[in-house]
């Protein structure tokens, strides 16, 4: 069964501690901060820092989601990567439960041209055991899924959409104006989701909506109405937000933010580290 993936999903981060250790508290506080207010949760996205999470730490993640998430809102789960082997194995031998989507990023480094792509997806969609959402990020992945690939890999009866951060608007129209009529397309930037909105795309993905979940619902639910005019004004007046924390990379700007508003501590792994001051009072001065 194909979950409904409309509005507003938000990306959610890990809050850690001081000493690097997920901070558990933190993580449930801002679940139950979130829940209420979006459509569906992502977890272990970009926007996470999955690349330095463990796999036991992973474990207990899903374990404080499916108490505090599941039965609620639908949850997607990141499981991408650049070794397809590797994939079906997780695929093969994970425990799902409560997990409605697999958000699936292009392989990275390795860099596969268009019919690597199709040969890669098509390999998960036959052993996927849940619906697979493509991942389209080529800023962070060095590749992109071209129109005419997305197209071709949304005919797959186990492909339900697309996160497309491309930036690319001819390429995000060319797939809206054919695709079939059951796929999404999911704005992957935030900057971008009132006018992609405009065109079509059935929502967002989004980082933002950590910390403003209820504007940004909002926006989404105006948008699918078609109520520009209502849509617009909060657009505005989130966008220079959405700016500042872009500043210093993702999720380092979202993080400072949410530790403003009290909900996380200001706290990155390596490579990744905190904004920097200027970017911290910038913040502090907005809200």
């Amino acid at each position: 069964m194909k979950p409904e993936l409309t509005g507003l999903g938000v990306a959610m981060i890990t809050p850690f501690n001081e000493d690097k250790s997920v901070d558990f508290p933190a993580l449930e506080k801002l679940l139950d901060y979130l829940v209420p207010n979006i459509d569906y949760l992502v977890v272990f996205g970009t926007t996470s820092e999955a690349p330095v999470l463990s796999a036991t730490e992973k474990k207990e993640i899903l374990t404080v989601v499916r108490k505090r998430v599941v039965g609620k809102i639908p949850v997607v789960m990141g499981l991408g990567g650049n070794n397809t082997q590797s994939l079906l194995t997780e695929m093969k031998t994970g425990n799902f439960d409560g997990i409605d989507a697999f958000l699936s990023v292009t392989p990275y480094y390795n860099k596969p041209n268009q019919r690597g792509l199709i040969a890669h997806y098509t390999e998960l969609e036959k052993y996927s055991p849940r619906p697979l959402m493509l991942y389209n990020v080529p800023g962070r992945t060095a590749v992109n899924i071209d129109a005419e690939t997305s197209l071709a890999l949304a005919k797959k009866k186990n492909i339900i959409a697309v996160k497309e951060a491309s930036g690319n608007l001819s390429q995000i129209m060319t797939i809206l104006d054919n695709c079939p009529q059951d796929f999404k397309i999911i704005s992957g930037d935030d900057a971008l989701t009132f006018p992609l909105m405009s065109m079509g795309v059935a929502g967002v993905i989004s980082v933002i909506g950590n910390a403003f979940p209820k504007e940004m619902r909002q926006l989404t639910q105006l948008m699918l109405a078609n109520k520009i005019t209502e849509a617009a004004e909060i657009h505005y007046r989130l966008l220079p937000f959405i700016n500042t924390i872009f500043k210093d990379g993702n999720p380092a700007g979202i993080k400072a933010l949410l530790s403003l508003m009290g909900l996380v501590k200001n706290e990155l792994r390596l490579p990744l580290v905190p904004v920097t001051d200027s970017h911290f009072e910038e913040m502090r001065k907005m809200l």
